[in-house]
């Protein structure tokens, strides 16, 4: 198994149940997931996200430059591990900014639901901390579970949309919400401005700043539609930037034989986001789709399409953040659009290309699917 396998894969060599029960068994893993997701929840999840960037581009640049034993210190496998990864972190900040928005805690900002507010620190609200580190626990799960089997799909994404699911049963939201244009893919009443509103459901408390009816009765008022980022939807748009950060992230691991510092460099460029700077894009799903596809292109072994040069395979990592980057955008008009929590489109988009890189791995047509459990 290569280095870069091993890294992410965390020692999961054996693909059994048994290694599911002693991972699971291992109580510093549960403590360092509980304060995980608490962390994620104080600082906000997508603060916490931008943090496991930083930490991945740290490790992937130690192994790239020379430091002696490469990553020795293990920081990319810190970021996408038991306290830090977003699977973690990022996704018990999201399902304690959807309990905060339940509770009225946080509110609307730009129109959007108060529980879609994942930019915002949550502070030490102890009720707000346990929601995080529980969902923490739960990431950390079924993570885990995937991961051990040896199951070919990335399985930090795939706990952060099964996250996301779990928290808006559990706190009372529709699984996609109400679809107010003419089809769940249409984005037309937020280019329209449209609003809805109404009286808050049964148990759910309006924050500051919404609006008061007659008679005092508090009533909330939303954008009917809300896409991801407002920025960032257009099909064309989301085309355009896959194949630029695709083509961007290939090269890069062209360059240094890593796909993983292409996705740092885009989950760190979230602060920027985080901080105000507008029309920052997200591109970390393409990213990683793009540097991944390169070295499985590039790799020799014995598939149909083994050993391709360097410019060819360029080519394909540009296409296939297209394709990751389409994904994406179906993904959150699906599932983020409608509802009133955050639903993590590049999640759902790297738990789909995935399969499809396993897949094609199965199948003899890649040689190795690189760092992607089951294929390496």
């Amino acid at each position: 198994m290569n280095v870069t396998a091993e890294v992410v894969l965390q020692g999961a060599f054996g693909g059994s149940l048994d290694a599911v029960v002693d991972t699971l068994g291992n109580l510093p893993i549960w403590l360092g997931a509980f304060a995980g997701g608490a962390f994620g929840a104080a600082i906000g999840a997508l603060p916490a996200f931008a943090f496991t960037g930083f930490l991945v581009i740290a490790g992937a640049a130690a192994s790239v430059v020379g430091v002696p034993g490469g990553d020795s210190v293990g920081l990319v496998g810190i970021g996408f591990g038991h306290v830090f990864g977003p699977h973690v972190s990022f996704a018990g900040g999201a399902a304690a900014a959807a309990y905060a928005g339940k509770k009225g805690y946080i509110g609307a900002e730009n129109g959007y639901h108060n529980g879609k507010d994942i930019a915002s620190a949550l502070g030490c609200r102890v009720d707000v901390l346990a929601v995080g580190g529980v969902f923490g626990l739960f990431g950390i799960a079924v993570e885990q579970l995937f991961r051990q089997l040896l199951i070919p799909v990335d399985p930090i994404p795939l706990a952060i949309c099964a996250s996301a699911v779990v928290h808006r049963l559990a706190f009372g939201y529709d699984l996609v919400g109400t679809v107010h244009g003419g089809s769940i893919l249409d984005m037309s009443p937020f280019e329209r401005g449209e609003r809805v509103g109404g009286a808050p459901e049964d148990g759910e408390m309006v924050a500051d700043g919404g609006l008061v009816e007659n008679g005092g009765v508090p009533k909330a008022e939303w954008l009917a539609t809300e896409p991801w980022l407002g920025h960032m939807y257009k099909w064309h748009q989301v085309a355009a930037i896959g194949l630029v950060a695709g083509l961007a992230s290939g090269y890069v691991a062209f360059r240094t034989g890593n796909p993983f510092l292409g996705f740092g460099i885009s989950a760190a460029s979230l602060l920027f986001l985080n901080l105000g700077v507008e029309k920052i894009p997200a591109t970390h799903h393409i990213t990683l789709a793009g540097g991944t596809v390169f070295l499985a292109l590039t790799a020799s072994g014995d598939s149909a399409v083994a050993g391709l040069s360097a410019g060819l395979a360029l080519i394909a990592a540009g296409l296939f953040g297209v394709l990751a980057a389409l994904i994406g955008e179906l993904g959150q008009r699906i599932f983020y659009a409608h509802g009133r929590t955050h639903f993590d489109p590049p999640a759902i988009s790297i738990v789909v290309w995935t399969v499809m890189l396993g897949f094609l791995h199965i199948v003899g047509i890649v040689p190795t699917g690189v760092w992607i459990p089951g294929t390496a």
